[in-house]
């Protein structure tokens, strides 16, 4: 029998019009631009905020959003929109990352952070620093210029300096607020506190002055290009130099161009287990799913199954932007790509 070379140049037709279809809808729109941005997850209704300190935290939400849309609306890169953005949550004392961070318990501040360039994958990381002003800048230099990816401790900063970075006296970090915190935690032996949790350890107490939360931003620019980011103080009361997700591409921070960027927020053991941002990202990637969906399997599904705490910001190629946590509230803002500001602080 004669092969029907008619039917297979009509395979082979139908199959290249497939892939070009799929190539094209990998493609971003050109020219749209939109960032989210979180401030951390937690019991966030126990800590009774007043009238004025939810004023306060939407102060610093917008002003960190307005930054970052100044970036892309001028054609500045979303990796450069990420960095503006979290140094100006890392400088607010009222979230867990620079200024704000929480202490450890032997009274000491260890900071982390990392950042992604979704369209070439370049990542730079720090952990356990504590004379870096800015942890998400020291990231963005380790990617920028480092041969390595993930630096520690000293070492982290020998480096920023030797690319010509000022270290800032440890002092800078400390506040008062910090250390009453850091006492009410330790009356609970072993108690380590989650972003924005209530401060019900040991003897109950009044106060509302657990304002703290990792940070995180993710951004599409105007050439399609996607990025995140995430910075934190940590937990408070950790120990034994404990690293979270946040720092770890894949667990608490990803990006990749034609697929999503994302930064998590919450108890990182559970994120660095379950591997969430990535996850997030393969279920689009290989399972052709929403940015929606994607998302809500992997928090609300996989993360919460095994009592997970925590939540996410993301952002496809399309600019579609989604928030999504396990806990009482979220600390968040974006602006889309019609150019509308939102900010939000509970569910």
């Amino acid at each position: 029998m004669k092969p029907n070379y008619f039917f297979f140049l009509i395979l082979f037709t139908m199959s290249f019009l497939t892939g070009m279809a799929q190539v094209k809808d990998n493609k971003p729109s050109l020219g749209k631009f939109a960032l989210a941005i979180h401030g951390g997850s937690g019991n966030i209704d126990k800590m009774k905020l007043s009238v004025e300190e939810q004023k306060a935290y939407r102060a610093v939400l917008d002003s960190a959003l307005k930054v970052g849309y100044e970036v892309l609306k001028t054609g500045g890169s979303s990796l450069l929109a990420v960095e503006k953005v979290i140094m100006v949550l890392e400088d607010s004392p009222l979230f867990n990352a620079g200024k704000g961070s929480v202490l450890c318990n032997d009274g000491t501040i260890e900071m982390d952070a990392a950042i992604m360039n979704g369209k070439t994958l370049d990542v730079g990381a720090v952990a356990g620093v504590r004379r870096i002003k800015n942890p998400i800048s020291a990231a963005k230099l380790i990617l920028s210029k480092s041969k390595s990816v993930f630096l520690y401790g000293s070492g982290a900063e020998d480096f920023v300096v030797q690319q010509g970075m000022e270290l800032v006296d440890t002092s800078y970090f400390f506040t008062e607020q910090r250390r009453r915190q850091l006492e009410r935690v330790k009356l609970e032996e072993g108690g380590m506190q989650l972003d924005h949790d209530s401060g019900d350890y040991g003897k109950k107490t009044n106060e509302t002055d657990e304002k703290f939360g990792t940070v995180g931003c993710v951004a599409l620019d105007q050439a399609g290009n996607l990025a995140a980011g995430t910075s934190t103080g940590g937990l408070v009361n950790k120990k034994y130099h404990r690293i979270g997700d946040s720092p770890l591409i894949g667990a608490g921070t990803y990006a990749e161009n034609g697929v999503c960027a994302v930064s998590c927020t919450g108890k990182g053991e559970d994120f660095i287990k379950h591997v969430v941002a990535y996850d997030i990202a393969s279920r689009i990637k290989y399972g052709h799913l929403s940015l929606q969906a994607a998302v809500s399997q992997t928090i609300q599904l996989k993360l919460k199954s095994s009592k997970g705490r925590g939540g996410c910001i993301a952002i496809d190629k399309n600019g579609n932007i989604v928030f999504n946590f396990t806990t009482s509230g979220m600390f968040r803002g974006s602006v889309d790509v019609n150019g509308k500001f939102h900010t939000a602080i509970y569910r």
